[in-house]
C-alpha cells in the first residue's frame, strides 16, 4: 500500500469537523472569511440594461436571503448601467452588496469596480483568449505572457484599492486559456495555477481584498481543484484567502440540487467555504433556500481553526514534526491522495467491491409487509403476462428487509439482506438472502454465510476494542462487507477516519456508506445525503450506498418555492436519490447527464423551457452528457466535458457541438432541438426510447 506525505493538506482535520480560518475580506459593509458566517449569494438572469427588471429580481433574491447579488456586465454599456441599478436599489432601501460579473472585457471591469462593491474576473478569459489551440511556449515566451497579464490586470487592482472594491478571481474548468492548457492540460492543477498567476500579481500590489473560486460541472474536478488551491496558498503564502464555493451548470430539479450539494457539501464537510452559490437552471431566488440548507448544516459545529495548527494528524503514530518559516506544520502521511481520485482497493464479495460499480441498497426496514408491486419503486416491475421482471437502469441491487422474509419469486438481479437472526432461521435460502450482523454480533455468532456477511458498525459509539477485534476478523474474511455509519454530527469525518484505519491496516473488505436522515423536509434530506455520501465517494471510499429515513417525520414541502410533486413513495425517493448521488460523483452512471447553465443577463433563449424540452426527448440516453448553454461565455469552454452541446449564438440562433467541435452554426431555435437529435443519431449515441428496460427471470 502506498503512503502519501504532505506538508499541508487542505483542511484543519480529516477526522473531525473544524472550519478553516481564512483572511478577512470586506465587501461593502459585509465581512467575509475569518470565521464569519458563510454568506449566500446568487446571480440575476435579467438583461442588465433593463434596470427595473434587474432591480426587482435582485429584491426577490435579497428578500429570499441573498447576502450578495451578482449581475453580468459583458460590455462597457452594461457596466455603466450598474450605477442606475445600484442607485435604484439604494433608493428602495436595499444595501446588499452588488457584484459585477466580467468576462473578456477589462474595460468593463474597470468601470464596474468604481460602482459596485465587488467584481468577479475569470483569469481564463480576462486577458488570455481561448481558441482551443495547442500552442507550445518556451520558458521565455510563457514569462512574456505573464508580464502581459500583469500590465493588463494591474490597472483593475489599483482601481479596486482606490475604491475599496473587493474582487473574486474565479477560475472555471471549462474556460482555461490555451496558454494554461498548453502547460497544465485540462486539470485541477491548471485551474489553480490560472488563479494563482492573478493572485500573485495582486499580492505584489499589496491588494488582498480577494476571494477565489474553482468551479467545474464535474464534482471530482471541482473538489480536487479547491483542495489543491488551499494547499498551494498555504505552501506559497502561509495563509489562505476566502473561498467562494460552487458547481457550475448543475442543472435543475433534484439532480441540480444533488450535484450542487455533492460538490459544495464535500468541501463544507471539511470546513472549507466562506460564501456559496448554488447554480440552478431556475429563477435565482430559488437557489437561496438550497444555499441556506447547506449552510445550516454547519452553523452549530466547532469553528476553531488556528492556522498554525493546520491539519490534525490522522493518527498519532503518523505524526512527524517539521518547521517551515513563519508556519509550524506537520508532515502528514496518508494512505490515499486527497488531490487525485482513486478508488480504495477492495476485494470483490459477490457483486460488491473491486472494480465493480457501487451498489445501491433499498431500505424496506419500516415496511410491515413487502409485496412484489412494492419493488416497482426501486426499479423492478413484474410483468404477469410474460412471468418476467422488467428492470430499469436505476434498479436497486439489494433490499434490506430486517426481520421479514419475502414470499414471492425475486428477479434474478436482486438480493436480500436481513437480520442475522432471521437469516439463521432461513439458511435454506442462502442463495437469495444474506445476514446483517450488528457490530459485536459478528464476533459472537459462529454460523455465517459462505458468500456474503454484512457487518453494521456505528463508528461513533462502538467500543474501540470491539472495533479492533472486528477488524482483526475481517482482515482474513473474504465474505465480509462493512456497513459503516455514524450517529455523530460529524458523521462523514467519523466514517472517513474508519476507512483510513482500514487502509492503514491493508484491510480490503468493501464498505457500504450508510446514512440515516432525520431531517423533516425533502430538500434538507437531499442536502444531507448528498454532502455526506458524496464526500466519501469523491474520496474513493465507497463500494455501495444505503440511505435511510423515517417518512413519518417528513413534510412534503419544498423549501425552495418551486413547484413540487409530493413524495408519494418514499422508497422511490430514496432509490432515486441514491442513483443521483452516484451519478453526480461519476461513480455509477445510470441516466443522461445535463450540464445546464443557470442563466444570466447574457442568455439568448429561455434556458428553463429549452432544458425541459431537451430533457423530455433525451432522458433515456444513459451515460450521454448534453450541455445546454445560454451564450458563448458558458459555451464551448464550460461544456468541454459534454458529449453534445446546444449553445446560444445569437437571438433565436443556436450553435450545435459534438464535444468541442462545432457541427452546425446559427440553427434556428425553432428546429434546433430536432437538429440536436439528428446529430446525436449521426454520431451513434442515439437509442430508441422504450417503456421499460430488460426482461429478467
Amino acid at each position: 500500500m502506498r503512503n502519501f506525505a504532505f506538508m499541508q493538506v487542505y483542511c484543519n482535520s480529516l477526522t473531525e469537523y473544524s472550519r478553516l480560518k481564512t483572511l478577512e475580506v470586506k465587501i461593502g459593509d459585509l465581512l467575509l472569511g475569518n470565521l464569519h458566517p458563510v454568506r449566500v449569494q446568487t446571480m440575476t438572469t435579467t438583461d442588465t440594461m433593463d434596470t427595473i427588471a434587474t432591480v426587482e429580481q435582485s429584491i426577490r433574491c435579497i428578500e429570499a436571503g441573498a447576502e450578495l447579488v451578482r449581475i453580468t456586465a459583458p460590455s462597457k454599456r452594461e457596466a455603466e448601467n450598474l450605477l442606475n441599478i445600484k442607485n435604484e436599489l439604494r433608493k428602495r432601501g436595499y444595501k446588499t452588496p452588488l457584484v459585477a460579473d466580467i468576462h473578456f472585457t477589462p474595460n468593463a471591469a474597470e468601470i464596474a469596480a468604481r460602482i459596485v462593491e465587488k467584481v468577479r474576473v475569470n483569469p481564463g478569459n480576462y486577458v488570455d483568449k481561448k481558441k482551443f489551440e495547442q500552442i507550445e511556449y518556451t520558458g521565455a515566451e510563457y514569462a512574456e505572457e505573464i508580464d502581459r497579464i500583469h500590465d493588463r490586470f494591474t490597472p483593475l487592482i489599483k482601481i479596486c484599492k482606490e475604491y475599496g472594491t473587493a474582487m473574486r478571481i474565479g477560475t472555471n474548468h471549462g474556460s482555461l486559456s490555451d496558454r494554461i492548457m498548453s502547460r497544465y492540460g485540462d486539470t485541477p492543477m491548471g485551474m489553480v495555477e490560472s488563479a494563482m498567476e492573478f493572485l500573485r500579481i495582486a499580492r505584489n500590489e499589496n491588494y488582498h481584498n480577494i476571494v477565489l473560486s474553482m468551479k467545474a460541472s464535474n464534482t471530482l474536478i471541482m473538489v480536487e481543484a479547491y483542495r489543491l488551491l488551499v494547499n498551494t496558498m498555504f505552501e506559497e503564502f502561509g495563509e489562505c484567502y476566502p473561498l467562494h464555493l460552487g458547481v457550475t451548470e448543475a442543472g435543475d430539479g433534484e439532480d441540480g440540487r444533488i450535484k450542487s450539494a455533492v460538490g459544495i457539501g464535500t468541501l463544507m464537510e471539511d470546513g472549507l467555504g466562506d460564501t456559496i452559490r448554488v447554480s440552478l437552471t431556475e429563477d435565482p431566488e430559488f437557489e437561496i433556500p438550497v444555499c441556506k440548507d447547506l449552510v445550516k448544516r454547519y452553523e452549530n459545529r466547532n469553528h476553531q481553526s488556528p492556522i498554525n495548527n493546520l491539519l490534525h494528524s490522522v493518527s498519532q503514530k503518523l505524526k512527524v514534526k517539521n518547521q517551515k518559516p513563519d508556519l509550524q506544520t506537520e508532515v502528514i502521511h496518508l494512505p490515499y491522495n486527497p488531490f487525485e481520485y482513486k478508488r480504495r482497493r477492495t476485494h470483490e464479495v459477490d457483486n460488491i467491491g473491486g472494480a465493480l460499480v457501487p451498489i445501491v441498497v433499498a431500505d424496506f426496514m419500516q415496511k410491515e409487509k413487502i409485496a412484489a408491486e412494492d419493488l416497482k419503486a426501486v426499479g423492478y416491475n413484474y410483468d404477469a403476462t410474460t412471468d418476467k421482471w422488467k428492470i430499469g437502469d436505476s434498479a436497486a441491487d439489494y433490499i434490506y428487509t430486517a426481520d421479514k422474509i419475502l414470499d414471492f419469486h425475486l428477479p434474478g438481479t436482486l438480493k436480500v439482506i436481513c437480520s442475522a437472526k432471521k437469516w439463521l432461521a432461513n439458511q435454506q435460502l442462502s442463495d437469495v438472502i444474506f445476514p446483517l450482523f450488528e457490530g459485536v454480533e459478528y464476533l459472537e455468532v459462529s454460523e455465517k454465510s459462505s458468500r456474503q456477511n454484512f457487518i453494521a458498525i456505528d463508528v461513533h459509539t462502538i467500543d474501540k476494542n470491539i472495533k479492533q477485534k472486528i477488524f482483526d476478523l475481517i482482515a482474513t474474511d473474504t465474505t465480509a462487507v462493512l456497513c459503516l455509519y455514524s450517529s455523530s454530527k460529524s458523521s462523514m469525518a467519523d466514517v472517513r477516519h474508519t476507512v483510513i484505519e482500514l487502509m492503514e491496516r491493508n484491510i480490503k473488505a468493501p464498505v457500504i456508506i450508510c446514512i440515516e436522515s432525520n431531517c423533516t423536509s425533502v430538500d434538507e434530506q437531499l442536502i444531507q445525503f448528498s454532502a455526506e455520501a458524496g464526500a466519501l465517494l469523491l474520496d474513493g471510499f465507497g463500494d455501495g450506498i444505503w440511505l435511510m429515513n423515517d417518512p413519518k417525520k417528513m413534510h412534503n414541502i419544498k423549501l425552495s418555492g418551486r413547484n413540487y410533486i409530493p413524495v408519494t413513495n418514499n422508497h422511490h425517493f430514496i432509490n432515486s436519490t441514491s442513483f443521483s448521488i452516484l451519478q453526480a460523483t461519476r461513480t455509477r452512471i445510470s441516466k443522461t447527464e445535463y450540464i445546464s447553465c443557470p442563466s444570466c443577463g447574457r442568455t439568448l433563449f429561455d434556458l428553463q423551457e429549452t432544458t425541459a424540452k431537451i430533457r423530455a426527448v433525451t432522458n433515456h440516453l444513459k451515460g450521454v452528457k448534453i450541455a445546454i448553454m445560454g451564450c458563448i461565455v458558458n459555451g464551448p469552454g464550460e461544456m468541454a466535458d459534454a458529449d453534445f452541446g446546444y449553445v446560444g449564438s445569437g437571438v433565436g440562433k443556436i450553435t450545435l457541438y459534438k464535444g468541442k467541435e462545432v457541427i452546425k452554426r446559427n440553427v434556428d431555435s425553432s428546429v434546433a432541438v430536432d437538429e440536436l437529435i439528428n446529430i446525436i443519431k449521426e454520431y451513434g449515441a442515439w437509442v430508441e426510447p422504450t417503456a421499460a428496460a430488460d426482461l429478467v427471470d
